[in-house]
């Protein structure tokens, strides 16, 4: 069966760079949908999607 996850079970420098993801990822998704809409390729596109569900799974508390 499945343990319940816990973040502070992690190592120190884990928590950490959670952290600082969590922190980082909303400029560079928003900074991503304006790159997006003046030069929309196929890789920012797929890009920004990636950087839009980990910001909702940051929110959620999926990860």
């Amino acid at each position: 069966m499945r343990r319940k996850y816990n973040p502070y079970t992690l190592p120190p420098w884990l928590r950490n760079f959670r952290s600082i993801c969590q922190q980082l990822i909303v400029p560079f998704s928003i900074f991503q949908g304006i790159r997006t809409l003046f030069f929309p390729t196929t890789f920012d596109v797929l890009l920004l999607c990636i950087f839009v569900v980990t910001a909702l799974a940051f929110y959620f508390d999926w990860i």
